[in-house]
């Protein structure tokens, strides 16, 4: 009998380029660099129904926009953390946020989350094109290992979402963390390799054109 431990292990190098802020547009959205001129907006669009009420969204509740920024700031600044306002291309209007997070250089990886749109732009092309953008800059420019996400378990609209994508799930961390109401919540993990990228872009590529979410 083979008593030896055999681990598979994978030649991994760091992403090509730091990690800083970056401007990212296509499809009729802009990903712009957040900043806190972006306070009024944020605020507007979480009020496009009332986002603050459901207790898995990451929305910065009224009045509390500048506070949400400098969060999200202090994450870029060490390092973790690249958040972006989202805006529509042609009206220039705020009309959300997204980001990576829980960036690690060393082996290549990052997660995107933090997302949420205004209620009016919800079913429509932008969470795709959003997602587009940022796995594009990721595996192309970053030259990523794995793009991860992770969603709160009773949020089946947003797993939906990531499953659409093309990403894979790996699994269920339960009791992992705190919603904004104190309850514990479970979270589901998704993730795209560097591997299965080129099909994935292809494919959201498509649905792009055809105007799909």
């Amino acid at each position: 009998m083979n008593t030896s431990t055999e681990t598979s292990q994978a030649t991994v190098t760091p992403f090509a380029t730091p990690i800083h802020p970056i401007q990212l547009e296509g499809f009729g959205v802009i990903l712009q660099p957040m900043r806190l001129a972006h306070a009024e907006g944020l605020k507007n669009a979480a009020s496009d129904g009332e986002l603050w009420n459901l207790v898995y969204t990451s929305v910065p509740e009224p009045g509390n926009e500048t506070a949400y920024i400098e969060t999200a700031l202090q994450g870029l600044q060490d390092g973790h953390m690249l958040p972006f306002t989202v805006l529509d291309a042609k009206t220039k209007k705020v009309i959300g946020s997204t980001r990576y997070h829980d960036i690690v250089p060393n082996i290549a990886r990052l997660e995107i989350g933090y997302t949420w749109y205004g209620k009016s732009w919800h079913r429509s092309h932008v969470n795709t094109a959003c997602k587009y953008l940022l796995l594009f800059y990721a595996f192309e420019s970053l030259k990523a290992n794995v793009v991860g996400w992770r969603t709160d378990g009773i949020n089946h609209t947003s797993q939906k979402a990531i499953e659409r994508l093309g990403a894979k799930k790996d699994g269920v961390l339960r009791g992992h963390a705190l919603r904004r109401d104190g309850t514990v919540r479970d979270s589901v993990m998704y993730s795209i390799t560097r591997e299965e990228w080129p099909a994935i872009k292809k494919t959201l590529q498509e649905k792009l054109a055809n105007g799909k979410q």
